[in-house]
């Protein structure tokens, strides 16, 4: 046995490559196994476990903490030790493969809802402009030659930096990160530099994890203030109040808000001209230091939250080389898979099913961005908005009631179904929701989402705005342990279909 420093092992990565591991399961004789912590605050530390399973599979080299190397100063496995197993690991794998500087800039999105809006929105912007980009969020990993389905929001750290080197190999001028807040508390984002990092909006959401909203914002703060502000832009939302939090902590952050106004630091101030059912049009001024510019920009994507998530990207755009003459793009970006997304309806004089209504499909699954979803359609002019939605199983129970009670207070009818129940009884998670839809002027159960989504097209009439709202883009249906195929988009089709 021999003891290394990380600064010795990450020279050798460097040089000779190697494979690191962090599941004992997959150690073969040779490896590198880093013993990394429980993934959940509450779970059991089975550190001590994993290692001797390591050891036992032939891991020639150990990456643990003080207090595990005491107990293995007798095995023949070199050993590094460190404070941190998850920050070493991302030292590593930037070592393993050059990711520690990239010649692209690296853009971290974060926040409780519209990183993938935002995330898509930056990517379009960088096309538009004849570059090449590469991203990783909710719905896929892609970049040129390589696109696969999000098993994560944000990968684990290994895969992070496999996947910015396959993105350098590809030539591409940026790369986009949906960064989630258990990645940041994780520290699955170790090892990488961001050159922009953009914060939407804080709603309760995951304090089945964090436990309560302060150490929910304390781990999407870290992508902020990790990084020196001076190395990177930044684009924080001020009419959100962790925003103005955020804000405060980082003097010389560039802001964005339709309401709030900072005069203290480059700042883009939007005014919402209109919003209808075709779309969004936007009065803008952006102000730092002495460059003052103001524009208009009309957009086919509707809602008060589009407005804000189009503001954040034009927001850091502005301080990475855009001009508001590159922002006309946006006039043909017409939004994200279960995003607001509208499904085509027969006319309203057809007589069929579904004529004449607005049918939209959302991944609105927090209290927050339901009610940001049910405002955009009621602003948007349609008559009633009929909401079709659920809450998932094995979640935060405590956010129940409340996703009811944001459906009772913007929505004319409520049909509460089954999302994805996983190991819970549906009819249990929907008894957690009732609650909250006391209030509510009409209630519909029915736990069968087909039959929810069936029984919403009967009651929907022409102008009405019927929402789909939790599972967004995603293609299936969990229950119990296994994803049953399921598609509101394409059940809502067939649907609609039927005479």
């Amino acid at each position: 046995m021999a003891i290394y420093t990380l600064a010795q092992l990450c020279d050798e990565l460097t040089r000779t490559g190697g494979r690191i591991r962090t599941d004992s399961r997959d150690v073969r004789p040779g490896d590198i196994f880093v013993v990394l912590p429980g993934a959940a605050p509450d779970q059991p530390d089975r550190s001590a476990e994993h290692a001797a399973d390591a050891l036992t599979r032939g891991a020639k080299t150990m990456v643990l903490t003080p207090s595990l190397a005491a107990d293995l100063s007798e095995v023949a496995a070199d050993l590094v030790v460190v404070d941190d197993t998850r920050l070493a690991l991302g030292d590593m794998a930037a070592a393993l493969h050059h990711t520690a500087s990239l010649p692209f800039p690296l853009i971290g999105v974060t926040g409780t809802n519209g990183k993938t809006t935002c995330a898509y929105l930056l990517e379009h912007l960088y096309r538009s402009t004849g570059r090449a980009v590469g991203v990783m969020g909710t719905v896929s990993y892609r970049w040129p030659g390589h696109d696969e389905p999000a098993p994560l929001t944000t990968p684990g750290c290994l895969a992070i930096h496999e996947n910015l080197a396959a993105m350098r190999a590809a030539g591409v001028a940026a790369a986009v990160m949906e960064v989630s807040s258990h990645a940041l508390d994780q520290r699955r984002v170790a090892g990488l530099s961001f050159a922009g990092a953009l914060f939407t909006n804080l709603t309760q959401d995951h304090l089945d994890y964090h436990g309560d909203m302060e150490r929910y914002f304390e781990a999407k703060r870290r992508l902020f203030l990790d990084t020196p502000e001076r190395d990177k832009a930044v684009a924080i939302n001020a009419d959100d109040a962790y925003g103005r939090r955020l804000l405060n902590d980082m003097p010389g952050a560039a802001g964005y808000g339709l309401t709030e106004r900072r005069a203290d630091r480059p700042f883009l101030a939007g005014e919402l001209l209109a919003d209808t059912p075709d779309g969004l049009r936007l009065r803008l001024a952006w102000r730092n230091g002495s460059e003052r510019v103001t524009w208009e920009l009309t957009s086919p994507l509707v809602g008060r939250h589009n407005a804000a998530n189009l503001m954040a990207v034009m927001t850091l755009a502005l301080q990475s080389g855009f001009t508001p003459g590159d922002f006309v793009c946006f006039h043909d970006f017409y939004g994200v898979s279960g995003r607001l997304e509208r499904i085509p309806a027969p006319s309203g004089d057809s007589g069929a099913r579904g004529a004449g209504v607005g049918i939209f499909v959302d991944y609105a699954h927090t209290p927050d961005a339901l009610v940001r979803a049910q405002e955009a359609l009621r602003d948007a002019g349609f008559a009633r908005v009929i909401t079709v939605f659920g809450c998932g199983g094995d979640r935060d129970r405590t956010k129940r009631p409340l996703m009811g009670k944001a459906v009772a207070d913007a929505s004319d009818v409520a049909v509460v179904t089954s999302d994805n129940p996983r190991t819970e009884n549906p009819e249990a998670i929907i008894d957690d929701i009732m609650p909250g839809l006391a209030d509510a002027a009409e209630v519909h159960r029915e736990s069968d989402r087909r039959k929810a989504l069936a029984l919403a097209l009967e009651l929907a009439r022409p102008g009405d705005a019927l929402l789909v709202a939790g599972k967004g883009h995603e293609p299936y249906q969990i229950i119990g342990t296994v994803k049953h195929p399921f598609s509101d988009q394409g059940i809502l089709k067939e649907l609609l279909s039927c005479k």
